[in-house]
């Protein structure tokens, strides 16, 4: 008997180095709920465009429901992956990916964020095509993410990997982009 999409977990994947377009490697591996406190230093440290861009407005501190919700990940139903700087001791995060199934397991809404400091280096696309493998070998058939029309980076990376894009109908500040797996 085969599980459906929407009751198939994760495996634990092994953490892996990614060597990015500048020649410097960063370490990606799966959210753990150990990661709160760099996660709360990583959306804390992006400037309040990006914070503004990944939330859809302003956030200046997370509150410990998000940190939560971002950190203790259901395997059933989402898959998230940090990038951490291998030069640091306790490898700060550099970049975060993660998807959220629907009820049905058949379409995820994605995210992506890399901070200020690594962007332009291939670290938002290795993040992604990770998460994109991953939605494919748990069955889903859409990935989509809503993002703000104005946010010329996210709409660039989406064209880049295949995604196409419509103005929200429910706010034309809005875009979504969606991929076909």
């Amino acid at each position: 008997m085969t599980s459906s999409p929407a009751t198939q977990t994760t495996t634990t994947e092994k953490p892996w180095f990614e060597t990015l377009r500048d020649g410097s490697d960063v370490l990606i591996r799966a959210v753990r709920p150990q990661d709160r406190e760099a996660e709360r230093a990583f959306i804390e440290g992006l400037s309040s465009q990006a914070r503004h861009y990944r939330f859809l407005g302003g956030l200046c501190h997370p509150s410990e429901a998000l940190l939560s919700r971002l950190t203790v990940i259901d395997p059933v139903r989402e898959a998230a992956f940090v990038a951490l700087d291998t030069g640091e001791v306790n490898g700060s995060i550099l970049g975060v990916s993660r998807f959220s199934a629907d009820s049905k397991g058949e379409r995820c809404e994605c995210a992506v964020t890399v901070s200020d400091q690594w962007q332009s280096r291939g670290l938002g696309t290795a993040l992604m095509r990770h998460l994109i493998n991953v939605a494919r070998s748990r069955g889903m058939r859409t990935m989509y993410s809503v993002d703000l029309a104005s946010n010329a980076a996210m709409n660039d990376l989406a064209r880049h990997l295949g995604f196409s894009c419509r103005t929200d109908p429910d706010d034309p500040r809005q875009v979504v982009h969606e991929l076909q797996l």
